[in-house]
């Protein structure tokens, strides 16, 4: 099976090894701890706090895993080869909503680090991929599902 390469700022590599070397270390720890502390309750046929200590045990290992093949296919946006011209990946985009009539500023990202409080866009969601090769001063189209929405594109910067 090939893997799909992942896109990631330094910052977001950085905060997905944070994350794992904090799973592999502390968290393992603590969830063994309770594992331990949940085998001393005796009978495990109807020891809850043993079930719910191995649960998270396995869900901490499948988070282990998801990060280790992250990182393991992490292709890092060089802060250099980011340019200002086209939209890319690395971006800060400000944009017009035509249809709300209002200014937005938008930070395109690789999909692992999305995060729609702070504004930062998968490449890969609808709005991502209109904007990625765009310039200043166009007007993009987005097929959202609530129709059509329209953006003019302000200003790109890193």
């Amino acid at each position: 099976m090939e893997e799909k390469e992942v896109l990631l700022t330094q910052e977001g590599y950085n905060n997905l090894e944070k994350e794992l070397n904090y799973l592999r270390t502390e968290k393992r720890t603590e969830i063994a701890d309770r594992i331990k502390i949940a085998l001393g309750f005796g009978d495990l046929s109807e020891n809850s706090e043993y079930d719910e200590a191995k649960n998270a045990q396995a869900e901490n290992e499948v988070r282990i895993a998801e990060l280790e093949n992250k990182i393991r296919y992490a292709k890092i946006i060089d802060e250099k080869d980011i340019d200002t011209e086209t939209v890319q990946v690395g971006n800060i985009v400000h944009v017009f909503d035509m249809e709300f009539e209002e200014e937005i500023e938008y930070t395109i990202v690789g999909s692992t680090e999305v995060n729609l409080a702070e504004n930062k866009i998968s490449n890969e969601s609808p709005l991502g991929k209109a904007l990625i090769g765009a310039k200043k001063d166009h007007i993009i189209e987005v097929n959202a599902p609530a129709g059509i929405m329209k953006y003019k594109i302000l200003s790109i910067k890193k």
